[in-house]
């Protein structure tokens, strides 16, 4: 069902539950795969297929192996979902693909199929109308084609080139709060003396039962606590080559120390129960986001906020607030992601959240904002102030490029999320301790000036791993 429209961003579409490592590389390309598979449906030809073949383009050829684009590939062609899936058995699943170079099309039809020779991964500089272009192509017998290209948006956003994005919802006939910029969220709440979360959830409340929003939103934050919960718990070696070490177990162990606890329920108990220095807030705030991270560059489970390499700053700055600030109640855990939804949904429509396009800025800094709004929400801020820290997260975020060892999202990205989600709190409380009146900058300002920045960004740094750390920083990728 969608759920979007050209002035309303659903919460369902901007956080989505996923597999790592990426948004764009991996999510993205394999909703393609499983649309796909839908339009061999429709044209009666999926028993029919052949063979098929895959073209990966631009960055998604440059950085999709480290990205696991072909994986995902695989994924989505044998017809297994993203959200559904138990990510300990895909090394497994790809394992049989490779081994016998057959594919279950849809999980239905065996074709022949060798993802070395099947999925291409073309990095010649070739002009795209988007720099994370697939084309799918299936053979039919007898000697007829269909092929669908793709553009990966970011965030697990896809389009389907030349198909016409409609709605089946509502708001297609006439969204009651339709919003491109922060000036009409601001028009918006000042008419209605509501907070940013009031206007999502009327907004939400307009397409479904107010409860089906709630338990959605429940079920994101079972996912990106579960995420914590497992890195903050899992060691060893991080996949790909880098033999990247797991972090943040080891700062975990350090800070929790021996005290017993069984699920994450009670280790939550455990953490709220202690009293914390500022170094060692410090410290946790950054193994949230870690932890997250790990999980994600591990094909874990974790929550696309609103991309898969940013996906630890929200969950981080959110346990900070349960964890420091003594919050239980689920409705203010719902309203602190639909607050940051919103503003994540107002970067993807003045700007972009995909580091193909925009360099890391458009990934860990919006993130950040979207963490620093919310969290000045919740912690009793208006919406003008909540607005005021999104801008000055995005403020110091300007210019930051995506530049991945090895094509991996690992180095610098992990830690990017935990410096993503301490600028977020200190924006926090910056924008707390202001008055909105006084600020010089807006946040229509800053989307605005990320937008130019991106364009401007050579293309070195926008995920191709062309540039910057990843060409000035000589590691030896034993299996990359």
């Amino acid at each position: 069902m969608a759920t979007s429209s050209p002035g309303f961003i659903s919460v369902f579409d901007m956080l989505k539950i996923g597999v790592g490592p990426s948004s764009s590389h991996t999510l993205g390309p394999w909703r393609a795969a499983l649309h796909f598979i839908h339009l061999l449906k429709k044209e009666d030809a999926l028993s029919q297929v052949k063979a098929l073949d895959v073209e990966l383009f631009g960055s998604l050829a440059k950085t999709g192996k480290g990205h696991g684009t072909d994986i995902a590939m695989i994924l989505g062609l044998s017809g297994e979902d993203p959200v559904s899936i138990d990510s300990r058995e895909i090394a497994g699943k790809i394992d049989k693909v490779n081994t016998l170079h057959k594919l279950n099309l849809n999980a239905t039809y065996s074709i022949d199929f060798d993802p070395a020779s099947n999925i291409r991964f073309l990095t010649a500089d070739t002009p795209l109308l988007h720099p994370n272009t697939l084309r799918l192509i299936a053979r039919i017998n007898p000697g007829k084609t269909i092929e669908a290209t793709y553009f990966s948006l970011g965030g697990g956003f896809i389009e389907c080139v030349g198909e016409t994005q409609t709605s089946d919802n509502k708001e297609a006939q006439g969204f009651p709060y339709p919003i491109e910029k922060t000036a009409d969220l601001i028009a918006y709440c000042s008419n209605r003396n509501c907070s940013i979360s009031d206007l999502v959830l009327a907004n939400e409340n307009f397409l479904r039962p107010e409860k089906e929003t709630f338990d959605y939103l429940a079920q994101i934050w079972a996912v990106m606590r579960q995420s914590i919960y497992e890195g903050c718990h899992t060691q060893g070696i991080l996949p790909g080559g880098l033999n990247v070490v797991r972090r943040a177990a080891v700062i975990h162990r350090s800070l929790i120390g021996e005290a017993p606890y069984n699920n994450y329920e009670e280790w939550q108990a455990v953490l709220s129960g202690k009293t914390y220095s500022f170094a060692d807030t410090i410290k946790w705030v950054s193994c949230f986001a870690m932890a997250v991270n790990e999980v994600n560059a591990s094909f874990g489970k974790i929550v696309t906020a609103p991309t898969n390499g940013a996906a630890g700053v929200i969950p981080a700055v959110l346990q900070y607030y349960i964890t420091f600030h003594q919050v239980q109640d689920p409705k203010a855990i719902a309203r602190f992601l639909m607050t940051a939804s919103e503003i994540g949904s107002i970067f993807k429509k003045g700007a972009t959240i995909s580091a193909a396009m925009g360099g890391c800025q458009a990934e860990i800094g919006v993130s950040s904002a979207m963490a620093a709004a919310a969290l000045t929400e919740a912690l009793g801020g208006d919406y003008r102030q909540a607005l005021m820290a999104a801008e000055i997260a995005m403020e110091h975020h300007l210019g930051l490029t995506c530049d991945p060892i090895g094509g991996l999202v690992q180095i610098p990205c992990i830690e990017r999320n935990s410096m993503g989600a301490i600028k977020a709190i200190t924006a926090c409380q910056l924008a707390l301790s202001g008055n909105p009146a006084d600020a010089k900058v807006s946040l229509d300002n800053v989307v605005a000036t990320m937008w130019e920045t991106a364009k401007d960004l050579n293309h070195k740094y926008k995920e191709t791993s062309e540039g910057g750390l990843a060409i000035n920083v000589s590691i030896n990728l034993s299996e990359c």
